[in-house]
């Protein structure tokens, strides 16, 4: 796979994520509005038959009616048949008439059902207002006997209301657990490729690093070169080369931390590195006490410094300064603070700077902060992030590490 490819895969990551967002959303919307056309249908169906009930009871009380057959057709046919939407039947002087399918417990006293079909009946007004049921009195032509129909959807609407967000949330309960279940899966796989090479890396140096020891303590024998500066930054890269074979081959592997003056850490990081960056690079390391100790696995540690120090080098053009300040801070916690006077890091880039690929380089891969994520957050137990950046003014990172005291 091409360098390019993999930068796309891991930049356009978080596209791909707001586009599935995107996607979701219209379905979800989409089925949200569809069942919400079927139940105003069904409310409007579930109206219109309490409308009828509504002018049958009428046409029962209607003095005038006297034709028994209909009167019975139209008791069995409409009036018996309603045996879901629930509804109270109050006088004008807020007496309870009648009511069906609803449930008023286990009450037995008239008034405790009275009351409680009462206060049904407001929390049904705040929903629908009640149908007005007054036949007209063939003598005067005044409403007598004004009764008010109460009602609410039945529980069929009421379930089919709340169904597609019952269904939704299953939905996206299954679809958490299935990204759950992904993101591990691909999490173990970026896990094994990085396993797998960083421990290739350490065999494929075992061979050239041993080759070199044994080209040095060669040259040792040599009366001319014995004690010449040259032999002593060649074995310094050595061990340095040794040290980053250690680092790879602790790659997958449980670390053992343990309690190490963070101080002494950081100055050798920063020594080595001052004859192999630029000397326009002025870094300095502070701290509050001469002693400061955390919970940490030496060759890794060092190889975070070295990272984020080498980055703000880049950052800076080969020019400038880095202040590295060492914080003891509270429960249990010590800071590493690393600023540079570089170009900083937009706003919209902060969240993925840790990001393999990430790079400002025109030929870097972008791994050196990813890798040094993972060294302090899966190995240290840490945390690693951007604390400030100003664009053309610097950039802070801050590491978090443990202590035991």
């Amino acid at each position: 796979m091409a360098k390019s490819d993999v930068l796309n895969i891991y930049q356009n990551r978080s596209n791909l994520k707001w586009i599935v967002l995107f996607a979701a959303t219209v379905i979800s919307a989409g089925s949200i509005f569809y069942t919400n056309v079927l139940v105003d249908k069904l409310k409007e169906r579930e109206r219109s038959f309490i409308r009828l009930y509504a002018t049958t009871l009428e046409y029962v009380l209607d003095e005038s009616v006297t034709i028994t057959q209909d009167i019975n057709f139209i008791s069995e046919q409409i009036i018996l048949q309603n045996s879901t939407i629930p509804m109270i039947i109050l006088d004008s002087m807020n007496n309870v008439i009648d009511y069906k399918n609803v449930d008023v417990g286990n009450a037995r006293s008239v008034e405790v059902v009275d009351k409680r079909l009462k206060d049904r009946a407001k929390k049904m007004a705040d929903v629908y207002d009640p149908i007005v049921i007054a036949p007209l009195d063939p003598a005067t032509g005044e409403p007598y006997l004004v009764q008010y129909l109460y009602y609410e959807n039945s529980s069929l609407l009421t379930q089919l209301t709340y169904y597609p967000f019952i269904q939704l949330s299953v939905i996206a309960i299954f679809g958490f657990i299935a990204y759950l279940g992904f993101s591990y899966s691909r999490t173990a796989e970026q896990n094994r490729v990085w396993v797998g090479m960083a421990k290739e890396t350490a065999h494929q140096l075992g061979t050239p690093i041993s080759s070199l020891i044994a080209w040095l303590e060669y040259l040792k024998t040599d009366e001319k070169l014995q004690n010449h500066e040259v032999l002593n930054e060649l074995n310094k890269d050595i061990q340095k080369l040794e040290l980053i074979t250690e680092r790879f081959s602790s790659i997958g592997s449980i670390p053992v931390l343990r309690d190490e003056n963070v101080i002494i850490i950081v100055n050798r990081v920063v020594d080595y590195l001052k004859s192999r960056i630029s000397s326009k690079v002025v870094i300095h390391v502070s701290a509050l006490q001469e002693e400061i100790y955390a919970q940490i696995h030496p060759p890794l540690f060092e190889w975070v410094i070295e990272n984020i120090i080498k980055n703000a080098v880049d950052a800076m053009g080969g020019e400038g300064r880095i202040e590295i300040n060492i914080i003891p801070g509270s429960d249990y916690k010590v800071f590493v603070d690393i600023n540079d006077t570089g170009k900083g890091i937009p706003a919209s880039k902060m969240k993925t700077v840790f990001n393999p690929g990430y790079t400002t380089k025109k030929r870097g891969w972008g791994l050196g902060l990813a890798l040094a994520s993972r060294i302090v957050e899966n190995y240290h137990r840490g945390k690693i992030f951007v604390k400030s950046s100003e664009i053309d003014v610097g950039t802070t990172f801050r590491i978090v590490l443990n202590r035991t005291a």
